[in-house]
Formats: structure tokens, C-alpha cells, sequence
């Protein structure tokens, strides 16, 4: 299974795709979708959009995967959020793939097995678990791999139980 991770950022977004059935993942890409704080917001979104298209369109992946919003931020900031993963959806949902959404704390504990980790230790357990020789330039790149590993480690626990 090709799972796509995304880290929704109204600046930085990440992406990550992993190869995995749980037990191995293996490292395919990641990077990020970068936005200029001077452009509009309705250029930025349809940047990202586009961007998160044309990762789907290189790299066919069979799900998504986002983290879910961390509601401690401004209100400003959780309705830029908001938007980016709106576009974000609409670029998955556009290619017909199947979405899944996890709490921050469950992408942590699935990668590091602690949910308050710091994003320095998710980054260095997202490179031993993907076997990485370099560390991704950027968290939100790991952060997106990380929620990628979170689902490819959820979804061969739930088949092993019989959910669907």
C-alpha cells in the first residue's frame, strides 16, 4: 500500500510517501509545498492545491493521511489551517482517494511511542523506522512521513483484527 502523509501548514505544508504494510515502511518521497506570506490567500491555497496534485500525480499513491488540527492556536490561525487542509482534501478527494485523519498525539505515539514527543524526536524516529540517511530538511517533511508510518502501523492493526 502507497500511503501519501500530509502536514497541512498555511505557509509550509509537508508530504511524505511511504511504501508499507505496517511491519516495513519503506521511504519513497517527501518535501514540501512552500507559499509566500505577501501572495494572496486564495493564491496561496490554489498553490497548494496544485502542489498537492502533483505529488498524487507522481507518486499514485492508494490512501491519505493528514494529522489532525492542534486546537491551541488563534483563531486566525486554526481558520488558515482550515483552508489549507479544505484544498488539501479537495486535491485527495479529487483523485479518489481514500482519506484518514489521526490526532497529533496518535502520530507521535505511533512513531515514537510517546504522544507529547518533540518534533526533533519524531524527525530522528521517522528516520530510523524508514531507515533515512539523512534527515528530512524540514519537520514538516518528517511530520508527513511520520502521519504516513501512523497509518500504514493503524491500518495493518486494524486488517490483523478484522476492522474495516
Amino acid at each position: 500500500m502507497r500511503v501519501l502523509g500530509i502536514d497541512s501548514g498555511s505557509r509550509v505544508t509537508g508530504y511524505g510517501v511511504i511504501d508499507g504494510d505496517g511491519a516495513d515502511c519503506v521511504y519513497v518521497s517527501c518535501g514540501v509545498i512552500r507559499v509566500s506570506p505577501s501572495e494572496s490567500l486564495s493564491h496561496r491555497l490554489h498553490s497548494i492545491y496544485r502542489g498537492i496534485m502533483d505529488v498524487i500525480s507522481a507518486a499514485q499513491p492508494d490512501v491519505a493521511a493528514f494529522e489532525g488540527i492542534f486546537y491551541s492556536m488563534n483563531v486566525q490561525s486554526a481558520l488558515k489551517l482550515g483552508h489549507v487542509r479544505g484544498v488539501c482534501m479537495a486535491a485527495v478527494a479529487e483523485a479518489k482517494l481514500p482519506v484518514f485523519e489521526y490526532s497529533p498525539a496518535e502520530v507521535k505515539c505511533a512513531v515514537t511511542g510517546y504522544g507529547r514527543a518533540e518534533k526533533l524526536q519524531v524527525q530522528q524516529m521517522v528516520c530510523a523506522l524508514l531507515k533515512l540517511k539523512t534527515r528530512p530538511e524540514e519537520y514538516d517533511a518528517s511530520d508527513a512521513l511520520a502521519v504516513a508510518i501512523c497509518h500504514a502501523h493503524s491500518n495493518r492493526l486494524k486488517h490483523a483484527a478484522g476492522i474495516r
